[in-house]
């Protein structure tokens, strides 16, 4: 549990901080011209990730308890 818990909040901070470099890697290619995300889709990708940090750090505080 702890471990996930972990991964949830690595993986919530890199949505977060840097969710072009998911766009490239995962939605770039279904692009007609590839060239960055959309607003919606930044703002989507950070929304996502405070879920996942949330739900890590929530992860990592029942592991304690």
């Amino acid at each position: 549990m702890l471990a996930l818990g972990i991964f949830f909040i690595i993986i919530g901070v890199l949505f977060i901080i840097n969710p072009s470099f998911i766009w490239m890697i995962t939605e770039s290619w279904k692009s007609d011209d590839g060239t960055e995300p959309s607003s919606l889709y930044i703002w989507n990708t950070r929304f996502g990730g405070m879920i996942l940090w949330i739900v890590g750090i929530g992860s990592v505080i029942v592991a304690f308890l």
